[in-house]
């Protein structure tokens, strides 16, 4: 066979680029119907080496042929292993070229080598070899040379990211991905497994299940601190849920019918009760993300910082060093598994301190979202809980000035662990809570409360204040320190004022608002809103929504505001920034609306009647002209089938304007109104049945059993069951009730019968 081909083909050149062709259409061909030789070594070896040069195959295919006859079962590997670092040190070049260059997209003209190693099997046969001691019947499983199992994982890894289709074929094989596991218990083999993992995980079309991987618990405790950290990188991928694109961006009639069709707990739930059931695995999650870091300041080291977090953006090699350091440091000691061998290893004096701190922060990342995500799932209460015993609220506040936010001021340049810093600020908005100060400013906010006469709320009183903050400032002022210091359109400005407002959020607390009052929030974000120059949409909103929950019900907050707002151009400004988008704004209308009612009911109080008469916003607010126009807007930028989670809150602030109104006997009023407005644009029904369909969407979602109402009722202080009654006056079918929306609807323009709520 193999003469006849070489006889075939040795004519011309015409001809032998036809049989490259031909080699390479067939293996491609068989990779995808299964049908026919499926790797190179099936192949006779004359034919592949004659055709090795035309081909500029550069003697892959022989070298694999090599590797397969040498790594057959009782074989002497070291053989084989000499063929495999033959291949590897061609293959690595390419992936260092990928990394290197800005990840271009894998293709076989880019990276010629690996392209040939896979399509001449040599996937498929580095995964036999590894996976070889599995399949033997002996009850003493043979061990593999450590050396020959890290190469085949980093071959492997160099095909995945330079070659299109590897990783997806890799993670297809359900096996060797639990395989791959196993081989994590070997340290000298842990860095390559993680990395391949990670790799395959992050393009699996099903989400592994933790509790398939042999013996985990075992596993995750045997780790050290650094293995832990890098196997956080992994754990990232099973707990969080798909990505099916920006949460707020989809409808929430999507969102619902979904949950009926998947009743039962996600994987990446089901994962999430899984690591939490492992003996002291989030106790060991808050050292880590706790550990003290290098004490080195000074400009050079700051560059220097910013310099490794721009390259090592690009660069797969920081841990690949450390793991040098690492392995250094166990010939000449042995430390315990939650010390960090790196500490007395002579690599790592020689190593730059800018760079053993570059990879302290990346560990912290990588635990501190594993902690985002539980904090946000099922068991968020059981997580809350474990965190503030394990005090990881005052770990951070320790690293805080250290770590999180550095400011050189002698260049005013502002070096941030970007990932770093977004991490704390999301995790302190899941854990927002007394934790977040310390025990002089709790002892404030005791006085705060004295001073009004007022009872101090029940979760102060019951905060365990050995789990506080310590130092002279607490997480929570120190996060209000650095808000003040970012540009006016920084993405960290939206996840700082989130911080603060989930703090506040709830049941209103005075002592809280005057806690943050005093500290000049009010006016910072009025600075943002009116005159900074701010343009983002998502900081703005932010804002807005800080803002509302700091003056709700709170007239030194309104007072204050009057003192900042001082002209008719600053409050124009103001008013601008508000109508510019509602969508952005409507939670501090709500709060306005609601503050404004309370008021107006205490007008025996002299310091509130002295700010009702002279709070330009108030006045604004009270004109029900204004209120009115606040309604038109909201009811009409919103409909059934665009609602999110980001706009629903325009729903819940024009039931708020119509419960108020309600109270008042007014309601008649201001559904007529809406009537009139329909006719005046020449649009009769077009207001009306949208808000009416969108009222039953309402009571469909919010009377769910398993959705949770109390924040309705917390924010507004109108107990869910006059929310849940007027909604019901508002869909009566009695035409003849004054309160019923179909009455305001001229018959034939009435369109209630289609049910946009049907999935």
């Amino acid at each position: 066979m193999a003469t006849l081909l070489g006889s075939e083909f040795s004519s011309s050149g015409r001809k032998r680029r036809n049989c490259n062709s031909n080699i390479v259409t067939k293996l491609t061909s068989s990779k995808i119907t299964g049908k026919g030789f499926n790797r190179g070594t099936q192949l006779p070896g004359g034919l592949l080496q004659e055709r090795d040069k035309p081909a500029k195959w550069h003697g892959i295919p022989d070298l694999l042929q090599k590797l397969h006859e040498s790594s057959h079962p009782n074989s002497d590997l070291s053989h084989a292993h000499s063929y495999l670092k033959s291949l590897s040190s061609q293959l690595s070049v390419e992936a260092m070229s990928f990394v290197t260059e800005d990840r271009k997209t894998a293709q076989e003209s880019t990276f010629p080598n690996t392209y040939t190693f896979d399509l001449f099997g040599g996937v498929d046969l580095l995964v036999e070899i590894l996976m070889r001691p599995t399949l033997t019947m002996q009850k003493k499983k043979p061990k593999m040379n450590d050396e020959l199992v890290k190469d085949c994982l980093s071959v492997l890894y160099n095909c995945c990211i330079c070659t299109e289709g590897v990783t997806k074929s890799l993670a297809a094989r359900d096996d060797f991905v639990l395989f791959l596991f196993t081989l994590m218990t070997n340290k000298k083999t842990f860095l390559q497994t993680a990395t391949l993992i990670e790799d395959i995980l992050g393009v699996k079309k099903e989400m592994i299940q933790l509790e398939g991987i042999p013996n985990l618990s075992g596993l995750v405790q045997s780790f050290d601190q650094q293995q832990l950290a890098n196997f956080c990188r992994i754990l990232s991928v099973t707990i969080s849920e798909p990505d099916i694109g920006n949460d707020d961006k989809h409808t929430l009639l999507a969102k619902n019918a979904q949950q009926k069709r998947n009743a039962c707990p996600s994987r990446a739930e089901v994962n999430q009760v899984t690591l939490l059931n492992i003996p002291g695995f989030i106790e060991r999650l808050c050292k880590l993300a706790t550990r003290k870091v290098s004490e080195a300041t000074g400009a050079n080291f700051l560059q220097e910082l910013e310099d490794w977090y721009t390259w090592l953006d690009n660069a797969l090699v920081l841990d690949a060093l450390m793991q040098m350091a690492t392995e250094e440091a166990e010939q000449s000691s042995t430390e315990s598994s939650d010390e960090s061998p790196l500490a007395t290893s002579p690599l790592r004096h020689r190593l730059p301190q800018s760079m053993k701190t570059v990879h302290e922060i990346m560990y912290k990342v990588e635990v501190l979202y594993v902690l985002c995500v539980l904090l946000m799932g099922r068991q968020r209460n059981q997580v809350h809980k474990m965190l503030a015993d394990f005090r990881l609220i005052p770990g951070l506040n320790n690293l805080f000035d250290k770590l999180i936010w550095r400011k050189y001021t002698a260049s005013n340049h502002v070096v941030h662990g970007q990932n770093e810093n977004l991490r704390v600020l999301k995790f302190s908005c899941f854990c927002a809570d007394y934790l977040l100060l310390n025990n002089q400013e709790l002892n404030e906010l005791s006085a705060i409360s004295m001073k009004a006469n007022i009872p101090e709320v029940e979760a102060l009183v019951n905060t365990d204040r050995s789990l506080v903050c310590d130092g002279k400032k607490g997480l929570l002022t120190r996060l209000l320190t650095v808000m003040k210091r970012e540009p006016p359109d920084s993405s960290f400005r939206f996840w700082q004022a989130r911080a603060v407002e989930s703090f506040l959020r709830g049941a209103t607390s005075y002592a809280d608002q005057m806690f943050l009052l005093k500290r000049g929030l009010l006016e910072h974000i009025l600075l943002c809103i009116i005159d900074s120059g701010c343009t983002s949409r998502d900081v703005l909103q932010s804002y807005f929504d800080l803002l509302g929950e700091l003056m709700k019900f709170n007239i030194d907050a309104f007072k204050r505001f009057n003192k900042y707002v001082n002209t008719p151009e600053k409050f124009q400004a103001f008013l601008t920034q508000i109508n510019s988008s509602l969508v952005d704004s409507n939670m501090l209308v709500r709060c306005i609306v609601l503050s404004l009612d309370r008021f107006e009911s205490q007008t025996e109080d002299v310091k509130v009647m002295e700010v009702l008469s002279e709070c330009c916003l108030l006045s604004y607010v009270a004109r029900v002209e204004n209120r009115l126009s606040f309604l038109f807007r909201l009811i009409n930028i919103i409909n059934v089938q665009t609602l999110t989670q980001e706009n629903v809150s325009c729903l819940n602030t024009s039931l708020v304007i119509l419960m108020l109104a309600r109270r008042k006997a007014k309601l008649p009023f201001y559904l007529n109104a809406l009537r009139e407005k329909e006719h005046m644009e020449k649009y009769p029904g077009c207001l009306l049945n949208n808000f009416h369909n969108l009222l039953r969407f309402w009571q469909r979602h919010y009377l769910n059993k398993d959705k949770d109402s109390t924040c309705l009722e917390n924010s507004s202080c109108i107990p869910f069951s006059y929310w849940k009654e007027t909604v019901s006056v508002l869909l009566g079918s009695d035409r003849t009730s004054r309160c019923a929306i179909v009455s305001y609807i001229d018959e034939p323009f009435i369109d209630l019968d289609r049910d946009l709520l049907e999935d």
